[in-house]
């Protein structure tokens, strides 16, 4: 992987992992329903301006079916979840819970597969489990008042994704920039339904405002960008590296920002996540490149 690439990783984890920052900082203001409807507007208006620039047809009347599927399993859904929880859970647990993605990703495509799952991935399932339990139940927030609620509701985004990716392997074949923005209007349309039945708790300021702007444009439609030019550029295989650097960006973000607790727990249960993680997925680290000089 050159050094750009990496650059270009790290800064991908950077801003995933401040989603669940912005999505801590908005949804106890806007409420899930709300909030979620302005991050998949906006980054549906931002990357229609992108396909306008840059010529990218959407294929809505031939797609538009694969783009429903596809965005209330990878957006609609996930976010309202991911939202919901972020009323009473840390930005750091909620960037540990995603971590689980991978796994229950794993565990769809050997149920639906009808497939044993091997030994390793059955390691790293128990292990990302156990990890998780270790980081909440040890976690301040565990205790407060629908915890448990929203650390379920956590998983359940996380599980959802699974089955987008279970989903998106079995599908037809769509240009991965049109997946991003047709997916992005679907869930547009998706959320608006629930929007009377959750309304904004309290009226956002201008800082609630510019975090629920940069949860759009920046966490899902630069985001999405900079994910596609990965996956041109180094595999898919190498992409997933970036499932590994969110909890870390996610943790030092809520830990600067909003003063979340750190401790033991926070390092051990996310480690014990990534691990479980890396199992499942079959993942090897490559340093390769910090051994010899990189062309940019």
């Amino acid at each position: 992987m050159k050094a750009a690439d990496s650059l270009r990783l790290i800064l991908l984890a950077a801003i995933w992992g401040a989603s669940f920052l912005f999505m801590r900082i908005g949804a106890p203001v806007l409420g899930p329903a709300v909030l979620i409807e302005y991050r998949v507007g906006s980054a549906a208006v931002f990357l229609a301006v992108i396909g306008f620039v840059l010529k990218k047809p959407l294929g809505l009347r031939q797609h538009w079916q694969h783009f429903m599927v596809l965005g209330f399993f990878n957006s609609t859904l996930p976010f309202m979840l991911y939202a919901y929880a972020a009323t009473s859970l840390s930005a750091s647990v909620l960037s540990v819970l995603n971590a689980t993605s991978p796994i229950w990703s794993a565990l769809i495509a050997a149920v639906w597969s009808r497939h044993a799952m091997a030994p390793r991935t059955l390691l790293g399932l128990v292990l990302g489990l156990g990890g998780v339990a270790l980081l909440v139940g040890f976690d301040h927030v565990s205790t407060q008042a629908g915890a448990g609620v929203a650390i379920c509701a956590g998983l359940l985004a996380a599980f959802c994704y699974g089955i987008a990716t279970t989903y998106a392997k079995s599908a037809k074949a769509v240009e991965p920039f049109a997946n991003a923005h047709g997916s992005m209007w679907a869930a547009a349309l998706m959320v608006l339904p629930a929007l009377p039945f959750f309304p904004a708790p309290a009226s956002p300021s201008v800082g609630v405002m510019a975090a629920v702007l940069a949860l759009g444009v920046l966490c899902s439609g630069v985001a999405f960008l900079l994910y596609f030019r990965l996956i041109h550029d180094v595999g898919a295989t190498s992409a997933l590296t970036v499932t590994f650097l969110i909890p870390v960006f996610g943790i030092l973000w809520g830990c600067l920002f909003l003063g979340e607790d750190f401790g033991w727990h926070t390092v051990a249960g996310s480690s014990i996540v990534i691990v479980g993680t890396a199992l499942v997925t079959g993942f090897r680290p490559s340093l390769a490149w910090l051994r010899k000089p990189a062309s940019v």
